[in-house]
């Protein structure tokens, strides 16, 4: 069976969020699914399977744990269904843990459909933003990434976001410590920034977390107005996420663009 690993949200090797993405004749146990995914140790594993008319069930694992939402390891498996002749269409569908989700080509780019999932403002303790870092000047909550419930937390300068030095071992104690950070972006052609951090699901640090613009898209419109964003996930790896406010299916919908590049095929003895 053939694996192969993508760069996610990125034009070149090496950077973005690599996942890997194995394209199944059946569904397989889920337990062989998620020691393939511990083996890879990677962010996501994407496990797909061809479904009724052109579309495919797609299932997500961390090494540690499955996941509901994932949108790089998403972009990763469209990436491969097109680059290895698995689908002609210039849609697909998939069906999923957070219902269906689509893909279309908008070369170069991959444009994902998925569901919005703005944050709501609220109590978030002390304890939490001590574990982070930084003085945030906004604290809210909401499904922050991977379809996981957690902390959201705006600063006031993409230099406080990429200073942040945050406690894993202490947010990995926490059944919710999944947290989001953002801010206004100070570069050049990005309206925002962001870092995820999931120590939770054994993941410290995401490099390109697709799934949490599904809150970062409606937070930074309401801000700015705009329903068009760029943002910039800034860390070490880096990616660039593309964000449309509304998608195919209705307005309570987000779409996330972004580009992807193969790194290595191989295959599960």
């Amino acid at each position: 069976m053939r694996i192969v690993q993508v760069d996610a949200f990125t034009d070149r090797p090496f950077s973005g969020n690599p996942a890997a993405v194995c394209v199944m004749s059946q569904a397989a146990d889920a337990t062989w699914m998620q020691n393939v995914a511990r083996e890879m140790n990677l962010s996501e594993t994407a496990f797909l399977v061809p479904g009724r008319s052109g579309e495919y069930d797609l299932r997500w694992f961390t090494p540690t744990v499955e996941v509901e939402l994932c949108g790089h390891a998403t972009l990763a498996s469209a990436h491969v269904l097109w680059e290895d002749g698995h689908s002609a269409d210039e849609s697909i569908r998939f069906n999923t843990r957070s219902g269906v989700l689509g893909a279309r080509r908008d070369d170069p780019w991959i444009e994902l459909d998925f569901p919005s999932r703005p944050p709501i403002e609220g109590q978030v303790g002390d304890e939490i933003v001590e574990m982070v870092g930084g003085t945030p000047i906004v604290r809210a909550r909401g499904n922050v990434g991977g379809g996981q419930s957690g902390y959201f937390l705006e600063y006031e300068s993409e230099e406080e976001v990429r200073g942040l030095k945050p406690n894993f071992s202490r947010l990995a104690d926490v059944p919710d410590g999944y947290v989001l950070v953002t801010a206004p972006a100070a570069m050049d052609g990005y309206d925002f920034v962001s870092r995820f951090f999931a120590p939770p699901a054994g993941i410290d640090e995401d490099p390109v977390t697709g799934s949490a613009h599904c809150s970062l898209g409606p937070w930074w419109q309401a801000k700015l107005g705009k329903d068009e964003l760029m943002g910039f996930q800034c860390s070490a790896r880096g990616g660039a996420v593309r964000v449309r406010m509304g998608g195919d299916t209705g307005a309570d919908r987000v779409r996330l663009g972004g580009r992807a590049v193969t790194v290595l095929r191989g295959e599960l003895v």
